[in-house]
């Protein structure tokens, strides 16, 4: 039970993360100029990881 909360809160965790790293608000490196494609994926993974942790949450 205990393990739940905090996949979860791991999860929702990363989702902030993810989100803030996606539009700008924090830095994935020092250079940003060295930008991994990927990161232009992380303004829809970072919401999906959100609402995922807010539904597992609710469904526990």
């Amino acid at each position: 039970m205990i393990a739940a909360y905090i996949d979860e809160f791991i999860m929702f965790c990363a989702g902030l993360w993810v989100t803030s790293v996606g539009y700008g608000y924090l830095p994935l490196s020092r250079n940003p100029a060295n930008r991994s494609p990927v990161v232009r994926h992380f303004k829809w993974m970072g919401p999906l990881l959100l609402a995922i942790a807010i539904v597992l949450a609710a469904a526990s």
